[in-house]
Formats: C-alpha cells, structure tokens, sequence
C-alpha cells in the first residue's frame, strides 16, 4: 500500500477527511520553502503537494504564479525540487508528498528518469496539469514502474463519457478541480460540490480531494467533508507573499505566520466529520 492510500485509509477509520497544503518549491528561496515543508505535518498537514516551478504555468492564478516567479528566480531546477523530498524524508517517513507541476521540465529532465530519481527521493504521487489522458503513456509507464500513483485532474466540465477515460490508470486520489478557470480565483459553493462529487463516486472508490479555490478554514472544513480532501494553495502563498520584505526576502516570523494558518485550516478540517 502506498503512503497516500495508506494515508487517506487511516483517516477513513477516524472518520475524517484530510488537509493536503502546498508548497512551492524555493519560494522565495530554498531555505524558507524547506522550513514549512518540514513544518507543515506537525502544524496539521495530512499529506503534501509541493510545486514545481515553470514558467508557462496555464493553470495557475496570479498568486502561484507568482510564487513560481519568485522559485525561479532563485534558482530552482527539477533536482532542486527532488533533493527538498530528500532532506524531508530524513526526518519524515511516512507524511505523502506529491508533486504538482507541468510535463515540459520533466521532458527534458527524461521521463523515465525523473520517475525513478523521484521515487529514490521519496516522492509518493504526482499531479501533472497540462498532461491529457491522450498522451498520458509520456509518463504513466515509468510512474508505474517506479510505484507513483499518478493523480488525475477532474473539472467541472469533465462529462459522464469522458469520466471513465479520464480516470484511467489514475492512482492516489482524484484532484476535483472544483472551478472553470485558474488557480485561487474564486470558489465552488457547497451545493455545486454536493452536486459534482457524487458524480465522480459513481465511477471511482479513489478518495476525491478539492483544490482551485479553497481559501478558508471554512471552505477547507466543507471541502474535506463533502469530498475526502481538501487542497490549500493560494491563501498560504498569500500569506507568506504578505510576510516578504521589499527585496523579496521573508521577514522574521514569515514561516510561522504561514504554519499558523494551516493549523487553522487543520482544525477545521477535523472539526468537519
């Protein structure tokens, strides 16, 4: 059994859904992004997604773009990216840690390289947005291979047909992109979640977790209790992006600030059984 599963069936006998937050990898540099890495699970985290910076992201709102820009510019390449997983995993054995990010930097870092060196690194699933269930054997094969549960993207406007298609080979969870359009822009309303998850359940038993747009700890709570997850992103790199100097640079407290509020988003989440 994989960590994620091992994961979202633990919580499942304690009757609750999970907090997955976010992360991208060296915003504004290396040092911070690892300090809330490493501290995300104790302040509340259940699993992990950290963002592979790119510079075309098509899916991501202003605030993870940004956030992206500021990676970049410090320097951050795919193995800086593995080597995070790496020095997480010394400490941490058993929180889920799943990567998010584009196909075009794993392109040319080799496919079936990049599955491997993240498997070695300790890495549990990935999320590849802009890859379609058409062209998914790019990856798939080496993600198998190497034990990656590879997690699919489901939107609003995935219909009844394409449902089954696009969940093919899908492992982990199922990621509800739960809005048409860009990352933290708005959010789906309770009915249209009561609506749309019923709908993905009919096809697959993967727990379903719901990103784009869950911002508070509200949202977070009504999310993991509809669906099986919820994924925070955007409010946490607005946090932090409010806690950086005029040189980009974080500012004393930055990293506790942003902790502080997954604690929040965390309580919610179990108060939301």
């Amino acid at each position: 059994m994989s960590r994620i599963a091992a994961k979202f069936a633990a919580l499942k006998q304690e009757g609750r859904g999970a907090l997955i937050s976010f992360v991208e990898a060296w915003d504004p540099d290396q040092a911070t992004s690892m300090a809330l890495l490493r501290g995300m699970p104790e302040a509340g985290a259940d699993l992990i997604e950290i963002g592979m910076p790119f510079t075309d992201p098509m899916a991501d709102g202003p605030t993870v773009q940004a956030a992206g820009k500021r990676g970049l510019a410090a320097g951050v390449k795919v193995r800086h990216v593995l080597a995070m997983v790496r020095a997480f995993r010394q400490q941490d054995g058993t929180t889920p840690i799943v990567l998010m990010g584009y196909l075009n930097p794993i392109l040319s870092y080799g496919p079936e390289k990049f599955c491997a060196d993240a498997a070695a690194s300790g890495v549990d699933g990935l999320i590849i947005v802009d890859l379609p269930t058409e062209e998914s054997d790019l990856l798939l094969p080496f993600s198998n291979a190497n034990g990656l549960d590879f997690i699919r993207l489901v939107a609003p406007t995935t219909d009844d047909d394409r449902l089954p298609h696009v969940l093919n080979g899908s492992s982990g969870f199922i990621y509800y992109v739960s809005i048409t359009g860009i990352t933290g822009t708005r959010t789906a309303s309770m009915e249209q979640l009561q609506q749309a998850i019923p709908r993905i359940r009919k096809v697959s038993n993967l727990p379903i977790a719901v990103g784009f747009g869950v911002r508070t700890p509200e949202q977070a709570g009504t999310a993991a209790r509809i669906a099986d997850a919820a994924v925070v992103a955007s409010a946490l790199i607005d946090t932090l992006a409010s806690h950086l100097d005029a040189h980009g640079k974080a500012k004393p407290g930055a990293v506790e600030t942003v902790l502080a509020q997954v604690r929040e988003l965390a309580a919610a989440v179990r108060r939301a059984k």
